[in-house]
């Protein structure tokens, strides 16, 4: 992906060609599951490794903040080991992420009730109550206008600032992830197979069917990863594709796989 613009070096993130690269499913805020994994992880990555986190930390799950502190404490580890010759560390944003970033501008939007209740319909409760509310105090200031719903996500937005280190992650998150010789792709859920990687938009959240559609590599990547299937048909592999959703957050295992090159998937971690 040579030449890409500003935005594009925002949105995405160049990983190394040399070394492997762990990628790590949607958690959905199952924190001892996570906790597990990374002890795993602590046992099996080699100096060289890096890892990827490909999404939805939040979500369903109970655990938002203690979540959020333990993939904060696992990049710290990561990136203090003294032996370690690759300290790379990267967060996608996950469907959960991305609705947590619209509901801060909620206010905005033209039925943000309508928004609201589609959000709590996917998972977005928790985390609302992570930081201090509930999503029927949202709900009820959405009925009271525009000036109530911006007095409340000023409130959420406030509370996520006072958890050590939330906000700076929640603000780095990246859209997509790839290796720099377009060796491995990594994404949330899905991508638009008839889009460019820089036009993708919100296809990594909600273009599931593009992932399920495809039917070779996709612009060039030998292989796509993602860490969500919002089908929960659990883990699966072809030759250009991997989904590595166990059904973490709904009583399935959280999975984590190490790549050596776009081909060789050498190890796999459930927890």
């Amino acid at each position: 992906m040579a030449g890409r613009t500003g935005s594009e070096a925002d949105w995405f993130t160049q990983l190394p060609t040399t070394g492997r690269l762990w990628a790590v499913g949607s958690v959905h805020a199952d924190l001892e599951r996570l906790r597990s994994l990374h002890g795993a992880l602590k046992e099996r990555m080699a100096p060289g490794d890096g890892i990827v986190y490909l999404g939805n930390y939040t979500g369903y799950g109970r655990a938002t903040l203690e979540t959020i502190d333990e993939l904060l404490l696992f990049r710290r580890w990561v990136i203090a080991r003294p032996d370690s010759v690759c300290r790379k560390v990267v967060f996608l944003r996950g469907m959960q992420e991305e609705m947590w970033h619209k509901l801060l501008q909620i206010q905005f939007a033209t039925d943000p009730r309508g928004v609201l209740m589609w959000m709590l319909d996917r998972g977005i409760g928790p985390a609302i109550q992570a930081y201090g509310s509930t999503g029927t105090e949202g709900l009820r200031k959405a009925e009271a206008g525009h000036l109530a719903l911006a007095q409340w996500t000023g409130r959420l937005r406030d509370s996520m600032r006072l958890s050590d280190g939330h906000n700076a992650l929640m603000s780095a998150l990246k859209r997509a992830a790839h290796t720099a010789d377009n060796g491995l792709l990594f994404v949330n859920a899905g991508i638009d197979p008839d889009r460019p990687l820089s036009a993708q938009t919100d296809s990594f959240w909600w273009g599931a069917r593009g992932f399920d559609s495809l039917t070779g590599p996709f612009e060039g990547f030998a292989r796509l990863v993602r860490g969500f299937d919002p089908a929960r048909r659990g883990v699966a592999f072809t030759e250009f594709s991997v989904s590595l959703d166990g059904g973490c957050g709904f009583g399935g295992p959280l999975v984590a796989a190490c790549f050596e090159g776009p081909h060789d998937m050498v190890d796999t971690v459930e927890a």
